[in-house]
């Protein structure tokens, strides 16, 4: 059967999250479920990262093995027929070699972290990002990010149902930088340990609000141990935004 690679954008406010769980819709279950729809068959989509319950994608990847040989775009098109009214759409589809798998063959996943940095609340970003009222310092969370650059063992910044091997990863760039109301987060790896963006958010909330120094995001580092790190900010902030392959 030939396999197709999905590039996939959805919201995640209704899903359980991108994987298949018993106590409710999955965004890969709605993507399962569109193949059935479409082919007649049982099919398993493959994705890139699993993305925890409110987390956003605008870049998420995929693959499934289908049992028709159409032309991409109309697999594309299929699929977001099928997919309604989910608020998931399929933004290409591209045929692949069967050795292509969506999250053993990545080499690189991005992430955007939102928030809404004013004191009126962000009405229009509910659920599309963290609201903070208090004044953020961007430049400091920049400062106290470059901390976490490079390979270390990020124990300080896992969750504690992690199932990785090993804590160890390497942070090829981070950056935190202010658009008007808004701050991003960027940051981008081979991978991410369970919470690694979502608990690296919340400490340099903790910087931007001069709470702690840019030094002290180094020192939690280096301690290894999530108790002393920030708390974990709130999904809806955060979004896939990439997943890159070997050309």
């Amino acid at each position: 059967m030939p396999r197709f690679k999905l590039t996939i954008e959805y919201d995640g406010t209704p899903f359980v999250g991108w994987q298949r769980q018993d106590n409710g819709l999955s965004v890969q279950a709605a993507l399962e479920a569109a193949v059935f729809g479409y082919c007649q068959v049982e099919g398993v989509v493959q994705g890139a990262g699993r993305t925890d319950a409110g987390v956003h994608a605008t870049g998420q990847v995929a693959h499934v093995d289908l049992p028709r040989d159409d032309q991409p775009e109309v697999v594309a098109k299929a699929f977001n027929a099928h997919l309604r009214p989910h608020p998931i759409v399929v933004l290409k589809a591209e045929k692949v070699s069967d050795d292509f798998h969506a999250r053993f063959s990545a080499i690189e996943r991005g992430y955007v972290y939102r928030i809404v940095n004013r004191r009126a609340p962000a009405v229009l970003e509910i659920n599309r990002a963290l609201w903070v009222s208090a004044p953020l310092d961007a430049a400091s969370m920049h400062e106290g990010a470059q901390h976490l650059v490079g390979r270390h063992d990020f124990s300080s910044f896992r969750a504690g149902v992690c199932q990785a091997d090993s804590p160890v990863r390497t942070l090829d760039e981070i950056s935190v930088a202010r658009d008007g109301d808004l701050i991003l987060v960027r940051a981008r790896a081979r991978s991410f340990l369970h919470h690694q963006m979502r608990n690296i958010v919340g400490t340099l909330r903790l910087v931007g609000e001069g709470k702690w120094s840019t030094g002290d995001v180094k020192r939690v580092l280096e301690a290894r141990d999530r108790a002393l790190a920030g708390p974990t900010a709130v999904p809806e902030g955060l979004y896939l935004t990439h997943v890159r392959y070997p050309d």
